[in-house]
């Protein structure tokens, strides 16, 4: 099996949630694959009080239910020791970009623990399948690994799932040449970090949740509502009662803190 190039620590990790609102649902479970340079693997698997009732839809798919979960602790109470776990760690997993990562920083949010995400790279396994093969987590391990995933949606068995896809994807698409919807062709799985970050990264989102993403310019703009695609220091300039509207909003608290950051630029800059 392949090992991974690695110059720091990469964590993946799956989420079983109550539900999939990044701004409302919370964390039920959370297992983490810890892949160190040396490729020594370290696996950390936590349930997690909520605080709020896990729908029972939610609990038919993962089998977590309110019982469960009862006198485990809340993610506030193990939030300090879960950041210094990732520290300096960069981020992979399935539907991570997109899911797992802005709900576990919602998480830190609210229990007031600095979770930095500057300078870390995410790998999103999903999207190197998705626009290589375009199929499902229980697809891929079948198409790539030639097996089936058991005790599927346990947080533990989809992620060992996912990192074992990943190495396998690694070895599959080396040197496979990838066109993307403008004609520009490049070898873009590489057993590179940084190279998977730019290419799981299909849209340069700002906020993680994709309410802000940059434009070709590199410029903040609004991906949402009547203003998508106008630059966000326009809107705030034109209308500033947006942003009062955005922060009381059901929004991500990422993106209200993306968006406090512009204004406090834009005063700084006058």
């Amino acid at each position: 099996m392949i090992q991974l190039n690695l110059v720091r620590p990469i964590a993946f990790f799956d989420l079983e949630t109550t539900g999939v609102n990044v701004a409302s649902d919370r964390i039920v479970e959370i297992s983490i694959l810890k892949i160190l340079p040396d490729g020594s693997k370290e696996v950390k698997t936590k349930r997690i009080n909520p605080t709020i009732p896990i729908p029972k839809q939610s609990s038919e798919i993962h089998g977590i239910y309110d019982k469960d979960i009862a006198n485990e602790p809340t993610f506030k109470s193990i939030a300090k020791s879960l950041a210094d776990f990732l520290k300096d760690c960069d981020l992979a997993g399935y539907n991570s970009n997109k899911f797992d990562i802005p709900i576990l920083v919602e998480e830190f949010l609210r229990a007031d623990v600095d979770f930095d995400l500057k300078g870390r790279n995410f790998v999103d396994v999903q999207n190197i399948f998705h626009q290589m093969e375009q199929r499902t987590l229980k697809a891929a391990y079948r198409f790539y690994c030639k097996k089936e995933i058991i005790n599927a949606h346990s947080a533990e068995a989809d992620i060992e799932a996912t990192y074992e896809v990943f190495l396998a994807q690694l070895e599959k698409y080396d040197g496979v040449e990838f066109e993307d919807k403008k004609g520009n062709k490049s070898f873009p799985v590489q057993n590179n970090i940084k190279a998977l970050h730019d290419f799981t990264n299909i849209n340069k989102n700002a906020d993680l949740a994709g309410r802000i993403i940059f434009n070709e310019q590199g410029v903040e703009v609004f991906n949402f509502g009547k203003h998508t695609g106008k630059p966000v220091e326009q809107v705030l300039r034109e209308e500033p009662s947006y942003y009062a509207w955005m922060q009381n909003g059901d929004f991500p608290l990422f993106t209200k803190k993306v968006l406090t950051d512009i204004k406090l630029r834009m005063a700084f800059n006058r």
